[in-house]
Order: C-alpha cells, then sequence, then structure tokens
C-alpha cells in the first residue's frame, strides 16, 4: 500500500505544479494617470488582472486582492529604449564585458537577444528610472543581424525576451571622404586617393544591393517550393534570416546621420518596398519632408552629444549650437514620429537613465510635451510592433507601469515604484546600494573640545 501511496501522493504533487497560482488582482487608487494615448486622468483608478489592464475609471466596482494607494503620485506607462547596447556591453574598457560586435560585414543570422548579460548592473539603474524594455542592437557589420525587445527583468534571457525578432539592423555605408593628403597621413601604408575612397564606396554600396537581391531570390524558391510541396533545395541561415525582411513583415532599422545616407536609404527602400526605420538621424531633420511623405519613423540618438556616437560625425561648423535640441520639433511639424534613444556602445548602456531628459531637452526646444512621451513610450512600441501590449495604458494592455512622485520628463522626479506584466520589481541598483552602504558608514567620534 505505501509505494501506491506515494506514487499518488506524487502524482497529485505533479499536477498542482503543473496548475498556475491565481494571479493577484490589483487595483491602483489615487495617482494622476498619463494615458499617453489619451487624456491625463485625475485621481483614477486602474485595475490590474492577470497581469493586464482591466479596467481604467475614476471609479472602479472591484473586490481586488490587494490596493495599492498612489496618492499623489503619477502613473505612466514603461518606457522603451529603442535602440541600445544594454545588456551587450558593461565596460566598454574592458574587451570581455562587450559582446556588441560579429565577424563579418553580412550577419544577418545574428540574434542580439540571445547574447544579453541579465546580470549586468546597468540594467537595474535603467529600470530604477523608468525604463522596462530595451531593444539591443547587433554592431559591426553592414547588415549586423536581428534585435529582439527585451524587458528588464528576469533570471534569464529566455525570461526576458518579449518578442524574437523584431528588426534587422543594417548600417548604411559612410559617405564622407578623408581628405587628408599623403603627407600628412598617420599610417601612409592605409592612405587612399579620392577616386579611390569613392570607387570603394560603390563597391559597398553595390554589394548592399545585392546582398538584399539574393535574399529575395531565395525567398522566390522557397516560395516556389512551398506551393509546389517540395522541399527547399538547401536550408541557408543567413538566408533564412532575412525571409521576414524581404518579404516586408518586420522592418529594417537603418543606421545613418549624414543627410546623404538618410536620402539614399529612403529612396532604396522605396524602389523595394521594404519597410524602414531611420536610427541615429542626426541629420534628418534636413529631410523632415521626404520623411514624413514616406511615413519614415525617426530614432533620434543622443541627443546631447555633438558627435553621433558610433561614426563619430561632428556637427558642422556652421550649425547653431542647438541643431540637435530643435531637430525633433522640426521633424514632428512635418508629421515625422521622433523616438528618442541614447544611442549604442558603452556611453549609451551607461546613461540609458537619462532617456526621459533627452525627450524634455526637445521640448525645451518646441517640441509638445505629449510628443516627447509619446517619443519613449507609445511611439517606440508601434515601430516595433508591440503597441497591442505596451506603450500606453490602456484596457487590454500588458500591466507595466511605474509611479513617479512628478512629471517623469523633469529631472527631479523619482520613480517610487515599478509593475512589469502586473508584477512588482524591485528599484534597487548598484546606486541605491551604495548609497546605502556610505549613508550608514561609521562616523569617528567628535574630538574632544580644547582644554
Amino acid at each position: 500500500m505505501w509505494p501506491t501511496a506515494r506514487r499518488t501522493a506524487l502524482l497529485w504533487l505533479g499536477l498542482v505544479a503543473l496548475v498556475p497560482l491565481r494571479a493577484e488582482t490589483l487595483l491602483f487608487t489615487g495617482a494622476t494617470v498619463h494615458t499617453v494615448s489619451g487624456p491625463v486622468l485625475s485621481d483614477a483608478q486602474v485595475l490590474i488582472k492577470d497581469g493586464r489592464i482591466a479596467a481604467l475609471d475614476k471609479s472602479i466596482p472591484a473586490r481586488p486582492d490587494q490596493t495599492v494607494k498612489l496618492d499623489g503620485l503619477h502613473l505612466y506607462p514603461g518606457l522603451i529604449a529603442a535602440t541600445t547596447s544594454l545588456g551587450l556591453v558593461e565596460i566598454n574598457a574592458i574587451r570581455s564585458t562587450r559582446d556588441t560586435t560579429e565577424v563579418g560585414e553580412y550577419t544577418p543570422d545574428v540574434e542580439s537577444w540571445v547574447a544579453v548579460n541579465p546580470d549586468s548592473e546597468l540594467i537595474p539603474v535603467g529600470r530604477a528610472n523608468g525604463i522596462t524594455h530595451v531593444l539591443p542592437v547587433p554592431t559591426g557589420g553592414i547588415v549586423a543581424g536581428q534585435s529582439g525587445l527585451i524587458k528588464l527583468d528576469g533570471w534569464t534571457t529566455k525570461e526576458m525576451t518579449v518578442r524574437k525578432p523584431v528588426a534587422l539592423h543594417l548600417f548604411w555605408p559612410p559617405p564622407t571622404l578623408d581628405t587628408t593628403p599623403r603627407e600628412e597621413f598617420k599610417d601612409k601604408s592605409k592612405w587612399k586617393s579620392l577616386d579611390d575612397q569613392a570607387k570603394e564606396r560603390r563597391v559597398r554600396l553595390k554589394e548592399l544591393a545585392d546582398f538584399f537581391d539574393e535574399a529575395k531570390a531565395y525567398a522566390k524558391a522557397r516560395d516556389a517550393a512551398t506551393r509546389n510541396g517540395a522541399p527547399p533545395a538547401e536550408i541557408v541561415p543567413a538566408w533564412e534570416a532575412m525571409l521576414p525582411y524581404v518579404r516586408h513583415d518586420l522592418p529594417v532599422v537603418v543606421h545613418a546621420d549624414d543627410v546623404r545616407q538618410i536620402k539614399a536609404a529612403v529612396r532604396w527602400a522605396d524602389t523595394n518596398s521594404y519597410r524602414i526605420i531611420i536610427a541615429g538621424g542626426r541629420d534628418a531633420w534636413k529631410v523632415a519632408d521626404l520623411l514624413a511623405e514616406k511615413k519614415v519613423a525617426v530614432i533620434f540618438e543622443r541627443i546631447f552629444n555633438l558627435d553621433s556616437g558610433l561614426s563619430a560625425t561632428p556637427a558642422r561648423d556652421t550649425y547653431r549650437y542647438d541643431v540637435h535640441f530643435a531637430a525633433p520639433f522640426v521633424l514632428h511639424r512635418a508629421g515625422v514620429k521622433v523616438i528618442f534613444s541614447e544611442g549604442l556602445g558603452g556611453d549609451g548602456a551607461a546613461t540609458i537613465r537619462n532617456l526621459p531628459y533627452s525627450a524634455a531637452q526637445a521640448v525645451a526646444f518646441g517640441l509638445p510635451e505629449d510628443e516627447a512621451l509619446k517619443g519613449i513610450t507609445l511611439y517606440p512600441a508601434q515601430a516595433l510592433g508591440v503597441a497591442d501590449q505596451l506603450g500606453s495604458v490602456d484596457v487590454g494592455k500588458e500591466a507595466t507601469l511605474f509611479a513617479a512622485d512628478g512629471d517623469i520628463l523633469d529631472i527631479r522626479s523619482n520613480v517610487k515604484r515599478m509593475w512589469i506584466a502586473g508584477k512588482e520589481v524591485s528599484l534597487e541598483s548598484r546606486h541605491t546600494r551604495l548609497y546605502e552602504k556610505y549613508r550608514n558608514r561609521p562616523r569617528p567620534d567628535p574630538a574632544p573640545p580644547p582644554r
């Protein structure tokens, strides 16, 4: 009898483990709710059930498991950092902590989300200022790979990944020529004439066009084999990775700063009917009307920097000091959706917490405040294909929210609490741990007064 009873008990334990625990129902009260997609609601209530927003109103008749009083606080949807190296780089000066780059110029099968370090000390720092989701970007070649959207909570990359893939990343070949004379060139063996540089640039653009043409040919052959019920002749991982992009299912994020790059990329996308998003976009304001006409969103990176980060392209000396501060407003006025980002590389990952302040700087130079808030919430969600889940406080969407003691675009405001998919997450970071450590340090006894 004992073995039978034991087997029965183990069976019941197994069945209990398979049945998910009932999700807690939460009722947020007293907060000023910034819905982003609609009006700001004062002293409103939000009902959370099964990790989703079940109701939103001034008063909700409900019997929740827990009532969360947020009196005096402002409730926002989680912020989304659209292009970043967060999770892929820890300390820029230490090579072993950088996992952003793959060898080769064309590596579309690279998947950035699998390389994210869940234990990065920079992740809690970004989370502490309202950032809940990021898009880690692969770099290195021309077609550097694919990115997936991750949430800033989880033990493993699999647990953190929300959607994969989200976009392909294309770094448009730069149009600039190095005019340094040979006699002044540091390494004369690497010096190239202007004609040679221009020829090399044309070759790179031709290679890029040929690469996408081959990907389209592969997709066409794949589709023909499927229609005929025959297996494909050969499965090539690189071409398989390109299928959703040449079939126009997912967007291509084109990293381009110079106006010539941007115009060429838009012309290329228009000719081939590709869905593109411009990232970087330092000169995008110069062709704002073109971008609006083609409905191309811009991820404007590094609003406070004079250069563009990876390409280190400085602002021209003929520009006004506020050229990058005012660029988002110029784009918005033309009808372009502007998304904000701190950019790629170690600096961008370390300063990801400043994302709301980049948006705030654009407000100071003309961009409407509601557009700035959308640029770090709803617009990136729309561009990345997750607006049905994230980006605003709406019934049916995921309950990814945070409460702050003021306007999140105001540097004086502090994030007090955060929930990702209805689960409250810690706001502790290396910064708070160090603060507590040194705030509680032993203090020497005061010196006795002199006799």
